[in-house]
């Protein structure tokens, strides 16, 4: 007995190092393929599988019967680990939310929007969305759900003397954590990396989205999406939130690329996501 417990703690030391490297996983926004979808989702969803990509965000089903809809995730190992969550049908019934996540075995619930009156959101609009989504984030936790917001850039002007209206969703989110978008927080004249920093244990997700070197920002979380590039060649500290995203535990480095080369771009992006990973 006493040398099959010594053999058992040999092996999780030699493996330690390999459990170390897969505490993240790789996964990929299906937004990324939205064009390809339309035209073979069976194909594509293959395809993700052959990049070695098996955790998504989605849910829906590109109008595929369900039953074979899960076929085609179970035969390409694939697996949907968060899901969207409209802002409206939060403020009105969040059991159809729920319902999705559940039946994808999805352990996340993502809201990537906040209406508000258009260009940057107001401290008043961010009050109520942080208020809505302590509220929602509470249920969905009866149900094993975590709620997650994606900052999309239009949270980022100032507000009191020192800090951004984002501020307040940060350190009043009791209920919920956050899928933070590199891409559009930098775009809003946020530091995505400085933010990991202040703000510690908020991001199980990243969308992990490089900008082409010299793109201006916005703030009303909008752009061109032909300045997404392959991570790693534009102006966001990729090494570095991959490097902190170790440090703290971060689930899932999701990939997004809206761009019309994502399909060329995507497995660049795995290789540098996993080159990093790699490092001490």
């Amino acid at each position: 007995m006493k040398n099959t417990i010594k053999i058992a703690l040999l092996s999780l030391l030699i493996l330690s190092p390999l459990v170390k490297l897969q505490a993240q996983e790789v996964a990929l926004q299906l937004y990324s393929l939205r064009n390809e979808m339309k035209v073979d989702p069976v194909k594509y969803h293959q395809l993700i599988s052959e990049w070695g990509i098996f955790a998504l965000e989605g849910g829906g089903q590109y109008g595929l019967p369900e039953a074979e809809y899960e076929n085609l995730l179970q035969d390409n190992e694939l697996r949907v680990v968060g899901v969207g969550a409209d802002y409206n049908q939060l403020n009105t019934d969040i059991r159809p939310i729920i319902d999705q996540a559940k039946k994808f075995g999805a352990k996340y619930a993502i809201c990537y929007w906040i209406p508000h009156t258009g260009g940057p959101i107001s401290i008043e609009e961010i009050k109520i969305a942080t208020a809505l989504f302590n509220a929602v984030g509470a249920e969905m936790k009866k149900e094993g759900i975590t709620f997650l917001y994606h900052p999309h850039g239009y949270e980022f002007t100032k507000y009191g003397k020192k800090g951004v209206v984002m501020d307040y969703m940060f350190k009043n989110a009791k209920n919920f954590a956050f899928n933070m978008d590199v891409y559009w927080v930098k775009m809003g004249g946020g530091d995505p990396l400085a933010i990991m920093k202040k703000y510690p244990g908020k991001f199980p997700m990243l969308h992990l989205k490089d900008r082409k070197k010299g793109t201006l920002g916005s703030k009303n979380g909008q752009g061109d999406v032909e300045t997404n590039v392959v991570l790693g060649t534009g102006d966001i500290d990729i090494a570095g939130l991959i490097k902190e995203a170790k440090k703290q535990g971060t689930e899932y480095l999701t990939i997004e690329d809206e761009s019309s080369r994502s399909v060329t771009q995507i497995p660049l992006s795995i290789a540098y996501i996993k080159k990093e990973l790699e490092k001490n």
